[in-house]
Order: C-alpha cells, then structure tokens, then sequence
C-alpha cells in the first residue's frame, strides 16, 4: 500500500492519503487544511484521488474538504456528523460557521463496508468525542481519527462530546489485534497493542 500523511497546520491534523498497491487511485482521509498542498502530493506521487473520508465533523478535519473534493469527488462522513457541514451549530460544535459541504456528501453507519479506490473500508463507529467519530479499518490498518493517539486519547469533554460514549468506544478500541498498525487524527503511528500496555487511559480499563 502507498501511504503519505500531510499535516503541515496548526494542529497537527494528520491528513492521509493512500493507495492500493497497483492503483493510481487514491483515498485522502481528513483533508483539514491546505487542500492544493495535498493535490500536489498525489500528483507528485501519480495518484488520482476518488474519494474522501471524514473520521468525524470538526473543522481541522474538515476544513478544507470542499475545496479538496470539488465537483468530482464524495466526501464521506457518518450521518450523526453531517450536520457540521452545513449547520455545526445545531451540530452542537461550539461555533456557527459551517464548513461549506463538498457537492456529493455521502453518509455511512457502523457496520458498513466501503470500496473506493479499490479498498475494503469497515466503518467502525466510535463516538465520544462527536456523536459521529468513526474509525476506518483496511486490513491491518485502522485509522482512528481522535478516538486514540499514541501515548493518549481525544477530548470528550468538548460541547457535543460525551464521556459515556468515550468510554465505550475505548473498550471497543480494545477488542481490536494488537498488531493493527494505528494511523491517528494526530501525532505519530502507533499499534493496538503499544496502546494497550503504555497509554495511560487505556491501562486501566
């Protein structure tokens, strides 16, 4: 699999973007920011993106989706986040203005299975952090948005968070092998297992 992460922003925000082996098609996953920077990393590498998926609603995961999708590419985001691009406050994000919604929005649900650019997507949903936060499993890689970062885990203490569900979406996190490679909304890869035994809000659960 070609794999790149672009998170040159003030967040840190990791934007992916991959490939199947063989494939010039490519899936970018949370393009926050700096959406012509990230056109030309799929250029340079020869990739055509397809498709984008959002692990969830806020802005520095979508920000600049948009912009990045045009009019040819869907976004796909799970249904209890699309609110955030078009009314976040009624989403319950804590601000008003929305991120303008890319031209073909598609929504998904747990359970489902996605195939663009020649992958097999389970979608995961994991919420805590937004009522929609989702995970995205390909394989051996599960790219975990804000749910779980290397040594720590996402806010769920935010305006439509919730602590509840935080909870249970971390002992789902934990049903999950020990060698899934982790690709997080921020900061450096991890693995279940590394998690599992050194992250200290997953330690005690």
């Amino acid at each position: 699999m070609w794999l790149e992460v672009f998170s040159d922003n003030p967040y840190g925000t990791n934007c992916w973007l991959l490939s199947a082996e063989g494939s010039d098609e490519a899936l970018v996953v949370d393009p926050g920011f700096s959406p012509e920077l990230v056109h030309e990393m799929l250029a340079a590498a020869g990739k055509t993106p397809v498709a984008v998926l959002a692990t969830h609603g806020h802005f520095d995961h979508i920000g600049s989706a948009h912009t990045f999708c045009g009019d040819d590419i869907p976004l796909f985001i799970h249904e209890a986040d699309a609110l955030a691009l078009t009314d976040p406050g009624a989403w319950g994000a804590g601000w008003d203005t929305p991120a303008a919604p890319a031209k073909e929005v598609r929504t998904f649900v747990d359970g489902d299975v996605l195939d663009p650019g020649g992958f097999r997507v389970e979608i995961a949903h994991t919420p805590g952090h937004t009522p929609g936060s989702s995970c995205f499993l390909l394989g051996d890689f599960l790219f975990s948005g804000d749910l779980v970062f290397r040594g720590a885990i996402g806010r769920s203490d935010l305006p439509n968070s919730n602590p509840g569900d935080m909870d249970v979406s971390l002992r789902r996190f934990l049903t999950w092998e020990d060698a899934m490679d982790v690709l997080p909304g921020h900061g450096p890869t991890t693995t279940v297992g590394q998690e599992r035994v050194t992250n200290p809000f997953l330690v005690a659960i």
